[in-house]
Order: structure tokens, then sequence, then C-alpha cells
């Protein structure tokens, strides 16, 4: 009894050996061989990865990271966020900006200090909030903070007042569309309906040429990583195992003396941290940050992504984010009027008949084919 007790309380280990090889497998080819891919073979090869897909690639990375970030939560502690749109959009806004003050006098009106939208509405004067964009730290500290903060504020009083279930997922939902509602205003500071785009130069790079597209895509390929080890390394952890028992009965976890409510909080601020640091990640690689990026619909998709791929597995998180996505770029080129209906259909066949996702298909064929080989085995002893 001891030692099983003992085994149960030493941690887990962070990936298995072959989990390992797997993953610094993965991450050759997606960090070496991808860029070689595109740099080296001339234009017309067959191997040869044209300069459009490298973006594509790029945000394929961040949609991973943000279902990643929304994994954390709703496959461990059970926290369905619909608002997770809205933090991935705080962390885009904010790298926005920064990406904003280094145009300076290149914009349309050739005003070093005022971005363009600024000076078609007849801004006298750059807001205060926009102070200290013009760094690269600042504007890295405020992508983590800014999502992090708002997650904080409304987890403590959502979770301080035992707001769960489907509660929290309006809570979240209504957030996310006050959030965009506020951004489309052109008072607010952030360029409306139109966002911040034009974006000229990052760390003094052109974010137009070729090898800061492949810098860009590799930097968020490796921030992947890095994100998947570290909800890896929470999900082996003493707290991921309360979050899981948060996850599937609250108030016995409260009885044995945890505080479901500090452990749901850390979950959920990290998470948002997480798609804060992807939305920073995108806007570069796609030129361009809206109000749109608010929109409830947005947050949704990024559920089905997780639930698609294998809730509570993280690794089927990302496959979902990209897979989804993947199923998009074509559909949305080969029929547009298409798209919503298969992404509906989908999530439906998911809830329905592989409820585990995709990297559990594997899983229920092994049960099925067990029980058709018993099935069997019992016929032909009758």
């Amino acid at each position: 009894m001891r030692e099983a007790l003992n085994t149960l309380a030493r941690p887990a280990p962070l990936l298995s050996p072959r989990g390992w090889a797997a993953f610094l497998g993965v991450g050759f080819v997606l960090i070496v061989l991808v860029p070689l891919a595109n740099l080296l073979p001339p234009a017309g090869a067959a191997v040869h990865l044209p300069d459009y897909l490298v973006p594509l690639l790029g945000k394929y990375a961040c949609y991973a990271i943000l279902a990643l970030s929304l994994d954390l939560v709703w496959g461990y502690a059970g926290i369905l966020s619909l608002g997770h749109g809205a933090f991935f959009a705080l962390g885009g806004y904010a790298m926005g900006m920064y990406l904003m003050r280094q145009i300076g006098a290149r914009g349309v009106y050739g005003n070093p200090e005022l971005p363009d939208f600024m000076v078609f509405l007849n801004w006298k004067e750059l807001p205060w909030y926009w102070y200290g964009f013009g760094h690269f730290p600042f504007a890295l500290l405020m992508v983590l903070l800014v999502p992090a903060v708002l997650a904080l504020v409304l987890g403590w009083f959502a979770f301080r007042s035992r707001v769960t279930g489907v509660y929290i997922s309006i809570v979240t939902q209504a957030m996310t569309f006050a959030l965009m509602l506020a951004f489309f205003r052109n008072d607010m500071g952030f360029g409306g309906n139109n966002g911040l785009t034009d974006f000229k130069d990052i760390l003094g790079f052109s974010v137009q040429a070729p090898a800061t597209r492949i810098g860009l895509y590799v930097v968020s390929v490796l921030v992947l990583g890095l994100c998947l080890l570290l909800c890896r390394y929470v999900a082996q952890s003493k707290l991921g195992r309360v979050l899981l028992a948060v996850r599937d009965a609250e108030s016995r976890v409260r009885f044995l003396g945890y505080s479901p409510t500090a452990a749901k909080l850390f979950a959920f601020t990290l998470s948002a941290v997480l798609a804060g640091i992807a939305g920073a990640l995108y806007v570069p690689q796609v030129g361009i940050i809206n109000p749109s990026e608010f929109s409830p619909a947005s947050s949704i998709e990024i559920a089905i992504w997780v639930a698609v791929g294998g809730r509570g597995t993280l690794y089927g998180a990302i496959l979902g984010g990209v897979l989804v996505n993947l199923i998009k770029t074509w559909l949305t080129g080969a029929a547009p009027e298409l798209w919503l209906f298969v992404l509906g259909a989908l999530f439906v066949a998911v809830t329905l008949a592989f409820p585990k996702g995709v990297v559990g298909l594997a899983g229920q064929w092994k049960s099925w084919r067990a029980e058709r080989r018993s099935f069997a085995k019992v016929e032909a002893a009758e």
C-alpha cells in the first residue's frame, strides 16, 4: 500500500522517451527542414516551399498555441472559456501598437508621432496609453500583462462567487463581446473598424522580407514547443492533479482542504497569457489586427479546435487547431459558402461519434476490435 502511495506521489516524467523522440523529431522537421525547403531549392523545384506558405504555417503555429491555452483550462480544469479570443486579440493589439509606432514618418500622412488613423480622425496628440509602445520590451510586457490582469480580475470575481459550468462560458463570452463593441469605436484610439495595419518593421527588420517571415515562423514554432512543455509540466504536477480533481468533483476538493478558486485562477491566468503570446506572434505575420478578432464566433471556433483534436491531451489541441484551420483554408477558397456548415457538422460529429477527438480514434478502434474478438469467442464457445 505504501509503495503504491509513493508511486502516486512521485512526479511523473515530463515526456516518455518515445514522447521526447517524437517531440524532437517534429521540432527538427518544423524548425530546420521547413525553412531549408524555402531557402535552398529553386522556385520551380518539387520540394520548394513557396514564400506565401511560410507566414501561413506561422499562423497555424499561433493557432496551435491558442488551442493549447484553452485546453489547459477546459481539458484539465473543466472551465469552458468562450472568451479566449479576447486574450488573443489583446496580445495582438499590444504588438500592433508597437508595430504602428515603428512606422514613424513613413505613414501616408508623414506624421512621426501619430499613426495614420489618428491623423485622419484629427487627433492632436498621442493618447497616454500609447506611451511606451515605441519600445519592444514595454510592448512585450504588455502582451503578457494585459491578458493576465484581465483574466485575473475576471477569474477572481467569477471563481470566488463559485460561477461554474455554462455560466462561466456566458460570462467569458459577454466579456469578449463587450470588448469587441468597445474596440469598434473610433474614439477608443485603436483604429476602430479598420484596426491596426500597414506595418513596416519589427526590431528593425522589414516585416515583408522573406528572412523576417522565416524568422517569425521559427520563433512561433519554438514558442509553441515551449508552451507545450510548460502546459505538460503543469498537467503532470501536483497542481495538475488538483485541477483534474476540480474538474471531476470540485466540492470534494474543497472538502479535502484544497482551494479550487486558487487552482482555477492560476490556470485561467496562465492560459490567458499563452493566448496573448499567440496573438502577439500572429499580428506581424498576417499584417493586421482589428476588432473582428474579439468576435464571440472566433472564441467558439477555438473550442471546436480543441474538441476536434481531443480535449485534455494538449497535443490533441495542437492537432485540432492545425487540422481545422487547414480544412478552413482549403474550403474558404474552394467553397466559402459551405465552411460554417462543415464546421458545425464537424463539431456535432465529434461530440456524438468520437468525444475524445481525433487522438482518441486509435483507442476507440482498439476497444471496438477487442469487443468484437470477445464477442466472437463467446459465440464460438456456445
